[in-house]
């Protein structure tokens, strides 16, 4: 009974070669574990780092558009133009059978994915910065339950806390100290709209990751990016365009496409990148690792918006970054 209870409910592939890559890892580090940082430096790693810049700066292009166009419309421009590099390719793609449970996971992750970017939305118009993207970094602590439960993945205690470092370190980064110090977002959550709508987007952002991961486990990367993003904008366009019928026919002249277009090009390298490194390492890894696009933000933030961040929240989430590597 109880093997039954916690029985992953997708069943993950074998992750031998990817246990066996880490022992070498781990073997390494007990040798020289200085000089092992470099030049095993995992291939998910860098694809992370990579996809963290990309959102990073698709985010902080994104913000600039929205103050002054319509932040739904925005947000469809943003999608729309990355649909053709993955359509493209499709017909050169070997497509392996589709099972049940793949369409299983796209059919669950797509009306969960459209409602966290229209919460997301939201949480930005309604609610300070300060009080909502601290809340992202409940994602990776979720990500330490939701893939075991979903796909079985076993985390190891070094990785564990390396994920934990980078939570606390992302929260502080963005969390202001002010009359309520850093446990502000957390209060805010009793007052302030948006920042329960993050939370809403932290939290199913735990599932949408671990899902595509097991999608992806069922066809390749790209295979994956082609059917889900042309029907994640499929879901949103109606709503958007609703929510911006008002600005729809200036919506050219009034700069709204000239404004999506760099954060659109950035948001598709960041879905490139992405899909191809969840394949690779365990999904709390990764999306912790991306969480660095905070870090980032904070680079953005100073010379785009005059912001300051903080260096020992970055600190944290650096430790944390190399007992993922290092242990995980």
């Amino acid at each position: 009974m109880t093997a039954t209870l916690i029985r992953p409910l997708f069943a993950p592939q074998s992750t031998s070669a990817t246990l066996f890559s880490n022992e070498k890892i781990r073997r390494a580090a007990a040798r020289e574990p200085f000089s092992v940082i470099i030049p095993t430096m995992p291939l998910w790693f860098t694809l992370t780092l990579l996809s963290a810049f990309f959102l990073a700066s698709s985010d902080a292009l994104t913000k600039k558009a929205v103050h002054v166009h319509n932040e739904y419309l925005v947000t469809l421009a943003r999608i729309l133009p990355t649909l053709p590099l993955f359509l493209i390719p499709l017909p050169f793609l070997e497509i392996p059978h589709l099972t049940r449970e793949f369409w299983l996971c796209i059919l669950t992750g797509l009306p969960l994915e459209a409602v966290a970017i229209f919460l997301y939305t939201k949480a930005l118009k309604l609610s300070p910065l300060s009080l909502t993207l601290p809340l992202l970094s409940l994602t990776p602590l979720l990500l330490l339950v939701v893939p075991f439960l979903l796909l079985g993945e076993r985390i190891s205690p070094a990785g564990s806390a390396g994920v934990l470092l980078i939570a606390l370190g992302g929260y502080l980064l963005k969390a202001r100290r002010g009359q309520d110090g850093v446990l502000a977002p957390l209060k805010a959550l009793a007052k302030e709209k948006g920042a329960l709508c993050m939370l809403g987007v932290a939290t199913i952002y735990s599932f949408t990751s671990t899902l595509g991961k097991r999608a992806i486990d069922l066809s390749s990367p790209l295979v994956f990016a082609a059917i889900y993003l042309p029907l994640l904008a499929l879901f949103i366009t109606p709503f958007a365009l609703y929510k911006g019928r008002g600005e729809l026919r200036e919506i050219v002249r009034n700069g709204t496409v000239r404004a999506s277009l760099l954060p659109a090009l950035f948001y598709a390298l960041q879905a490139l990148t992405h899909v191809f490194a969840i394949n690779l390492t365990n999904v709390a890894y990764m999306i912790a690792v991306k969480r660095l696009s905070l870090l980032f933000g904070v680079i953005y933030g100073r010379y785009l918006f005059q912001e300051q961040g903080g260096i020992l929240a970055t600190l944290i989430m650096l430790a944390g970054v190399c007992l993922i590597v290092i242990g995980g």
